[in-house]
């Protein structure tokens, strides 16, 4: 049975970036793991008030946990390092952590956001780089055969609807999943994450209402490693291809 774990730092990344893709492996019966690296305590509350950080990050972990029911996800970690401090945090102490959880669980497949973190919060950077230093560490231990292949996700829309703009892409895309059927389903994930309305609406506008019409049919994807080798990624002449990971 195929495996894949998503490594991001917040709830409702994986819902943002990968939400279709993740309900998509739940039903071809795959398993997926999902490892959330901070709780969220420094988001913005939503319609919610709360009397502390920690109450927050209570209601955000619950929210993840429903997100992740939706999406019909196998494993949920939480790690509860500090959100917007993961710059701070050493980086060979978190990969050495996530190294461990790809020898116990041994993924087929690694997911997480690309070197610019999409939107550039050094948060995303930071476990981008940590994610990426535990996959080579992780090869030293498995034997060749269960070396997992290594992606970085792009949210290439993601400020479609926003007044202002990302940075430029760190990297190309070279491969798009067709979520057409889980739309529906990422919408909802989405909207499990009712704390984080003002993230939702700003980048999926009707989606908390319930209109799911501007959630697109791709998610997109770049493999950067596989076979213990880094990939270099280069862009397609002719159109991202439709593939699977």
């Amino acid at each position: 049975m195929k495996r894949l774990m998503f490594v991001f730092p917040h709830p409702d990344d994986e819902s943002f970036a990968c939400g279709g893709t993740l309900a998509k492996c739940s039903d071809a019966g795959q398993e997926t793991c999902l490892i959330c690296v901070t709780s969220g305590c420094k988001g913005r509350s939503g319609p919610f008030a709360f009397d502390s950080r920690e109450a927050l990050a209570r209601h955000r972990e619950q929210e993840l946990h429903n997100a992740a029911h939706i999406l019909g996800i196998t494993r949920l970690e939480l790690y509860r390092y500090p959100d917007g401090g993961l710059a701070e945090v050493d980086p060979c102490e978190l990969a050495g952590r996530l190294a461990s959880a790809i020898v116990e669980w041994k993924p087929h497949v690694v997911v997480t956001f690309p070197p610019d973190g999409v939107t550039g919060h050094p948060d995303h950077i930071a476990v981008c780089r940590a994610t990426g230093m535990a996959v080579e560490q992780a090869e030293q231990v498995l034997p060749t055969d269960e070396w997992p292949d290594f992606y970085f996700v792009s949210i290439p829309h993601y400020y479609d609807h926003c007044p202002d703009k990302g940075p430029a892409p760190a990297v190309p895309i070279t491969g798009k999943v067709d979520i057409t059927r889980y739309r529906d389903r990422k919408g909802e994930a989405l909207r499990a994450h009712q704390s984080q309305v003002y993230s939702v609406n700003r980048a999926y506008p009707g989606v908390m209402e319930g209109d799911n019409g501007v959630i697109g049919c791709y998610e997109y994807y770049t493999l950067v490693r596989s076979g213990g080798q880094p990939v270099k990624p280069v862009a397609p002449k002719n159109g991202i291809p439709v593939m699977e990971l």
